[in-house]
């Protein structure tokens, strides 16, 4: 097993020795309470738990990079283009979408945001050594739900995209040294934490509004069934099929009836929502020189068009990545409530925008950059918009129980489950339960929501996919082999064989 080493960082200090007294050693603070003390009771290890949320928020724009992870999931995919000013406008991008990343060239800041959110979980498991009695067993066990919870859905980020990767649930100490496991090997660490956290029931179905955004059940519920589902693991697909039940059965959520309401601010947390990373503008102070702060996204200036005249249909200007593709708009049928609430014809109100690379006229809507959503912030207009990130919806749950239905996981009404969505789309003739029909269904359901790439690696179907070079189109072998991206070029170095683990 390989095994690289982790530096925790630099310190930079200067001892300056004077005579045979060892006093200039001593460092202990008259004024400062040391964090062996300070994360030992109660409400300082809130605050840490807080803080292991945090890194959700980064991937639109941290490390001096853009890298919303819907995003880089779809242009891997089949209906959206990459666009930007041109094919080195966020390369690594491109190089995504045409299947050859490089070391030197590949989103590094998703792996630092990762590992960031590994190392805050790891603390708390920490701190509520340090904490004792001090936290009640019935906290204790919530705190520890919620990080090992997000932990795992940390460490599904890496091994989706990056597959064989360095895996500790203990922050690593000198010499710094983690194993390197295989896709596989993660899998079984993370899928046995998860069915720890599930066992410890410690998590509401549903949180009161005023916990929006901490992990829920149903929210472990849906990230069992996606690992599952994934991984192909067929042994546990019962079990994945009595969770999304569980969701079904449960009064606290359900479709909303109005499809076009998912993704404006007021359909924020409804009823179908299950886990959003929550954005705001009000008084939000994220700015690019202080991108961890508090505040909103990046992602809508990401996706609108170029130099679109503001407030015109609604919307502001953007910077033109990841246009849908003319194909994607023409899959939805005309009476199809999905079609216009996920593709924005911009074109075809006002196409004087600047046209850039890849240019289709089609934007996409649920993450559009809308008039007024950034007017309360109070740093870079551009960082924060208000729209949340719609990660599980009910939607999912309900095509995730069909699916596996149909692939023998147990009993239930497949064809009930798949037509509740495709009805709410206005669509009225039934469709039949059949794994192409679900996953397409799910393709008409989620585009732009970082689903489709995922799926057709699982279900075998990146095989027959086309995807664009220069010269035209080429078979999508690289996701059909189920390989991954190389590990970031300073991240790991193909020297020295050194990891460098962050301190945020």
């Amino acid at each position: 097993m390989k095994k690289y080493t982790y530096l925790a960082g630099l310190l930079a200090s200067a001892l300056f020795l004077s005579g045979c007294s060892d006093s200039f050693l001593e460092v202990n603070s008259p004024t400062q309470e040391t964090i062996d003390t300070y994360f030992t009771t109660d409400e300082h290890i809130q605050e840490a738990v807080v803080a292991a949320y945090d890194p959700l928020h980064w991937p639109d724009w941290a490390m001096d990079e853009y890298n919303p992870v819907n995003i880089m999931s779809d242009i891997m995919a089949d209906d959206i283009w990459v666009g930007g000013a041109d094919r080195n406008d966020n390369k690594y991008w491109h190089l995504m979408m045409n299947y050859e990343a490089l070391p030197t060239n590949c989103m590094r800041g998703l792996w630092t945001d990762a590992y960031s959110g590994v190392k805050r979980c790891n603390d708390v498991m920490t701190y509520l050594t340090w904490a004792g009695e001090n936290v009640t067993a019935e906290n204790r066990a919530y705190y520890q739900a919620q990080v090992i919870t997000l932990r795992v859905f940390y460490y599904n980020w890496l091994w989706k995209f990056w597959g064989n990767i360095p895996y500790f649930d203990e922050n690593l100490t000198a010499p710094y040294l983690a194993e390197q496991l295989t896709a596989d090997q993660v899998y079984g660490k993370i899928i046995t934490d998860l069915e720890g956290v599930i066992t410890m029931d410690a998590l509401p179905m549903k949180e009161q509004s005023a916990n929006y955004g901490r992990v829920t059940k149903a929210m472990v519920y849906m990230l069992y069934a996606e690992i599952v589902m994934y991984q192909n693991d067929e042994t546990r697909y019962g079990k994945a099929l009595q969770y999304m039940q569980e969701i079904i059965n449960a009064p606290e959520y359900d479709l909303v009836d109005d499809y076009t309401t998912i993704f404006k601010e007021a359909g924020e947390w409804s009823k179908e929502s299950i886990f959003e990373v929550n954005y705001k503008d009000d008084n939000a102070v994220r700015g690019y020189t202080a991108p961890l702060l508090a505040g909103g996204t990046v992602l809508p200036r990401l996706l609108g068009p170029k130099d679109w005249p503001d407030g015109t249909d609604g919307h502001d200007n953007g910077w033109g990545f990841a246009p849908i593709r003319k194909e994607t708009y023409e899959r939805y049928s005309a009476n199809d409530a999905r079609r216009d609430a996920t593709c924005w014809n911009a074109a075809a109100i006002n196409n004087n925008y600047t046209h850039r690379y890849q240019n289709t006229g089609f934007f996409l809507e649920k993450y559009a950059a809308h008039t007024g959503d950034n007017k309360d912030q109070n740093a870079d207009a551009d960082l924060n918009y208000n729209n949340n990130l719609r990660i599980y919806r009910y939607a999912e749950t309900l095509l995730n129980a069909a699916e596996l239905i149909v692939r023998g996981a147990g009993t239930g009404d497949a064809k009930g489950y798949l037509n509740l969505v495709h009805k709410r789309a206005g669509l009225v003739t039934e469709i039949e339960p059949t794994i192409d029909n679900i996953i397409e269904e799910r393709r008409l359901e989620f585009v732009g929501e970082g689903k489709r790439y995922w799926d057709l690696i699982r279900t075998g179907k990146a095989a027959s996919v086309l995807v664009p070079d220069e010269y035209g189109y080429r078979t999508n072998t690289w996701s059909a082999n189920k390989k991954y991206l190389p590990i970031p070029q300073g991240e790991i170095d193909a020297a020295q064989g050194t990891l460098t683990q962050n301190n945020y």
